[in-house]
């Protein structure tokens, strides 16, 4: 047996888990991650409470998981756009190529978008791996964003020694660093109005908006 081989313990193991983190999303879609409940996910799937929790020790841990899930996702998501060369050269992806991964990651499942990218749960606190995945996503981003054509801004500044968040680019300039801030909150607000239904009734496209963000923030097309 090689040491990549799953015994059959371990695989009814992996199992089980899966099938738990399924129907804690079913739960997280009905009434929201704060609500998460191992007993009920237990009675769901026939098992007792503390046959449960040999799998998952605590709710946390629940969550734990399926945050690092979704960033995982997203960040591969994120890496292959980058092998994939999208006209920014080797291995880079381009703003306008990332911006588009990253609302088609959001649309095809919404309660994972807001799982990461919605209001805290109260209560927990993400342990130190999920930082350090959600760094793999910024990294691709300021990868992007290594030559800005954008002139100097005041708060320029304040980056040159605020840039803790960007420590996977010590040498980048502050104008990269506020192109990269630029993306990723203006196109999340597109996103999270988009998918909360706030749109809704407007008579407008989201998709139209969230283009125009885009070529805003990459100096694309105007008309």
């Amino acid at each position: 047996m090689t040491g990549s081989t799953k015994t059959p313990r371990e695989r009814y193991r992996q199992q089980v888990r899966e099938e738990v983190k399924e129907k804690a999303w079913q739960q997280i879609a009905g009434s929201g991650a704060s609500a998460l409940s191992l007993n009920a996910i237990a009675k769901q799937m026939g098992m007792s409470g503390p046959a449960l929790y040999r799998y998952f020790a605590n709710r946390d841990e629940l969550i734990t998981e399926l945050i690092r899930d979704a960033y995982r996702s997203l960040a591969d998501a994120f890496i292959a756009a980058s092998a994939s060369d999208d006209g920014a050269g080797a291995g880079r992806a381009d703003l306008a190529g990332l911006a588009h991964v990253l609302r088609r990651w959001a649309l095809a499942d919404p309660h994972r978008y807001f799982l990461i990218y919605g209001t805290p749960v109260p209560g927990y606190h993400a342990p130190a791996d999920i930082t350090a995945i959600a760094s793999e996503l910024m990294s691709v981003l300021l990868d992007a964003c290594a030559a800005p054509a954008t002139e100097p801004h005041a708060f320029d500044e304040h980056l040159a020694t605020h840039r803790a968040w960007a420590d996977s680019h010590p040498d980048a300039p502050p104008a990269a660093l506020r192109q990269a801030l630029a993306f990723w909150s203006r196109l999340h607000g597109v996103l999270s109005l988009e998918l909360a239904g706030h749109f809704t009734g407007m008579g407008l496209d989201p998709a139209l908006l969230f283009q125009a963000e885009v070529d805003a923030l990459t100096g694309g097309p105007t008309t």
